[in-house]
Order: C-alpha cells, then sequence, then structure tokens
C-alpha cells in the first residue's frame, strides 16, 4: 500500500515538473531582437565594436524590406496551398490564374534573392578579407556566380 502511494506521488510530482517546465519555455520570450540574431556574426567573425555596429545598422535598415517579403512570401505559401485544396477536392484549376501566381512568386522569388544578396554584399564591405572569407564559409550563401571575396 505504501509503495502504491509513493508511486502516485512520484507520478504526480514528475507530471508537475513536466509541465511547470513547459510552461517556463513557452512563456521565456525568445531572443528577436537584432543583438541576439546578429551575435553569431560576432563571435565567428571576430568583428570589432565598429564593425559590429556598422553591420548591425546595416541589418537594421533593410529589417522592414525583408519582414515585408517575408510577408509576402507567407501570402504566396497561402495561395499554393487554396490552389492544392482546390484540386483536391474539385479536381480542378484555373490554370490562368496558376500561371499569374507562378509569375508573381519568381518575381517574389527574385526580389527576395536581390534583397538578400544587397544585405550581405552590404555587411561584406564592413569586414576585411580574413573576415569576409570566413563568412562566405559560413552562409549557406546563394548562387553567386562569379563571385569571388574581394581583398580588402
Amino acid at each position: 500500500m505504501k509503495t502504491m502511494f509513493a508511486v502516485i506521488v512520484l507520478g504526480l510530482a514528475g507530471g508537475l515538473c513536466a509541465h511547470l517546465g513547459w510552461l517556463h519555455y513557452r512563456l521565456t520570450p525568445m531572443h528577436d531582437d537584432l543583438d541576439a540574431q546578429l551575435a553569431w556574426m560576432q563571435r565567428d567573425l571576430d568583428l570589432s565594436p565598429e564593425q559590429y555596429a556598422r553591420i548591425k545598422e546595416i541589418h537594421r535598415h533593410s529589417n522592414s524590406r525583408l519582414l515585408a517579403l517575408s510577408t509576402r512570401v507567407t501570402r504566396m505559401r497561402e495561395e499554393l496551398a487554396a490552389f492544392e485544396q482546390q484540386r483536391k477536392t474539385t479536381g480542378e484549376i484555373d490554370f490562368l490564374e496558376f500561371a499569374d501566381y507562378i509569375q508573381t512568386r519568381r518575381a517574389i522569388d527574385r526580389e527576395c534573392l536581390q534583397s538578400t544578396r544587397a544585405l550581405v554584399d552590404a555587411s561584406t564591405e564592413v569586414m576585411t578579407a580574413q573576415q569576409r572569407s570566413r563568412y562566405f564559409q559560413l552562409l549557406p550563401l546563394l548562387d553567386r556566380p562569379g563571385s569571388v571575396p574581394a581583398s580588402n
């Protein structure tokens, strides 16, 4: 009888600990600030305080544009899901509307690529040749034909 009571109490205690841990994890604010997002650059590239401040300003300046593009990409994903749902339910798709979707999606993809390239290029202008080389190694970089990091 005592053993069964102990098992129940330990089970309840374990469940309570798990629940409180989950709540703590869910309620802990995520680090969405720019410093937290750019900390890896400062650490891995050994940026000077001046370099870091300049790169932070470059990212801050481009942030609103990238967020707007992110919103447009999310909207395009929702449209694609709607096309897929229509295909599944009716077995039909408006091919002219879908062609327009594809054209818009390609334009947004090009815009995202250009914005990302501009951000990367502006950031690398602040770096030394060694830092730039390391940065290109760390980034899952975009297709950059003929891209060779410029020397400082």
